[in-house]
């Protein structure tokens, strides 16, 4: 398996198809249509965007949300999924975030996919509570409405 590391500028449009292609596992779970993909505009914006692959095969996206380090973003392309990429981009972010001096991560995602809390949570992130809750506590906008129309969306957290 590829080593995780910082995307590099030329790397940002690769990405959208990436995470398009990801959230096509989720229609047949009745989740969907999920938003656009991150635009190159916004990958660019983040805090961090780190990739595992040359080219990327997934990535994942750290945003600054209420002060904090955010995991925006995880997508592995399917045909190179079940490789332990997600677990490494999702260890590779929690050490970028220690780095940086944040004390803590913290994303948004759905509760009930397998992929998804049960996947986080096995790398020692637990449920805060409704992630609608958590954002409008912090005086942020709610995520897309189009997200929690099909499952349950919770905030998970990890100390780091």
């Amino acid at each position: 398996m590829d080593n995780v590391r910082e995307a590099r500028p030329d790397e940002l449009s690769l990405l959208p198809t990436i995470e398009e292609k990801a959230d096509a596992m989720f229609p047949p779970l009745g989740i969907g249509p999920l938003p656009p993909a991150g635009t190159v505009e916004e990958l660019a914006a983040a805090l961090a965007i780190l990739v595992s692959g040359d080219p990327p095969r997934g990535f994942c996206r750290i945003d600054r949300v209420a002060g904090g380090a955010h995991l925006e973003q995880l997508s592995v392309h399917p045909d190179h999924g079940r490789q332990g990429r997600g677990r490494a981009l999702l260890q590779a972010a929690c050490a970028w975030a220690t780095a940086h001096r944040y004390g803590e991560l913290t994303l948004a995602t759905y509760r009930d996919v397998p992929w998804n809390a049960p996947f986080y949570a096995s790398e020692g992130f637990v449920e805060v509570g409704p992630a609608h809750d958590w954002y409008t506590a912090r005086g942020l906008p709610p995520e897309e409405p189009v997200m929690g129309q099909f499952g349950s969306r919770v905030l998970m957290w990890r100390p780091l």
